[in-house]
C-alpha cells in the first residue's frame, strides 16, 4: 500500500513546486520609481522599432501591373462591334436578325439589281448594293440572280474583329409544289 502512495506524493510534490514560487513578473510599475525611469525604459524601445519599420520598407514588396492581363476584365466581351453612340436611328431592317428574313424575289434593272426580302409578318422590303441589315451592323455587298451576299462584322473570343459572309438564296417554286 505504501507503494501505491508515492506516485500520488511526487505528483503532488511537482504540482506545490510550480505554483508560483518564483519573483512577479516586472511588467507593472512599481510605485516608489520617478517617471523619467520608464522614459528612459521606452525610448530605447521605440528607437529598435524605427530600425525595424526602416528594414520593412525596404523589404517591401510592390506589384507592378505592366503587361499583366487585368483579373477583373471579362475574357470574352459580348458587346457587337458598332459604335456605341450611334446618331443615326437604326432602320427596320437593322432591327432583324438575317436569318428571321426571307428572300422573295431578285429585280435585275440596268442601275443596278434590287432583292426584295420578307419578314415573319409578311412585310417586304426592298434590299440594294450597300443597304444595311441585321444587328450586327451587315451590309449588302453583291446582289446575284439566285442569292443576295451579305457581311457582317462580329468580334471573336479574342476581341479581334472578324468579318463573317452570309448568303440569303432565293427559293424557287417548282411545278405543282409550293416552297
Amino acid at each position: 500500500m505504501l507503494y501505491d502512495l508515492i506516485p500520488w506524493v511526487v505528483g503532488f510534490c511537482f504540482l506545490v513546486a510550480g505554483c508560483g514560487a518564483g519573483s512577479p513578473p516586472s511588467s507593472l510599475p512599481e510605485k516608489g520609481k520617478s517617471s523619467s525611469v520608464e522614459k528612459k525604459r521606452i525610448e530605447p524601445v521605440k528607437g529598435t522599432e524605427k530600425k525595424d519599420s526602416g528594414k520593412k520598407e525596404e523589404n517591401e514588396y510592390v506589384y507592378d501591373p505592366t503587361g499583366k492581363t487585368d483579373p477583373f476584365k471579362p475574357f470574352i466581351q459580348l458587346s457587337p462591334v458598332r459604335e456605341v453612340a450611334r446618331n443615326v436611328p437604326l432602320t427596320p431592317l437593322q432591327k432583324y436578325e438575317i436569318t428571321q428574313l426571307k428572300l422573295v424575289a431578285i429585280i435585275s434593272t440596268p442601275e443596278g439589281s434590287v432583292a426584295l426580302v420578307e419578314d415573319s409578318l409578311g412585310k417586304g422590303y426592298f434590299l440594294k448594293k450597300g443597304t444595311r441589315i441585321g444587328k450586327n451592323d451587315g451590309k449588302v455587298m453583291k446582289i446575284l440572280k439566285d442569292k443576295v451576299i451579305i457581311e457582317e462584322m462580329y468580334q471573336d473570343i479574342f476581341g479581334q474583329t472578324k468579318i463573317s459572309e452570309i448568303s440569303l438564296v432565293l427559293h424557287r417554286l417548282e411545278e405543282g409544289g409550293e416552297s
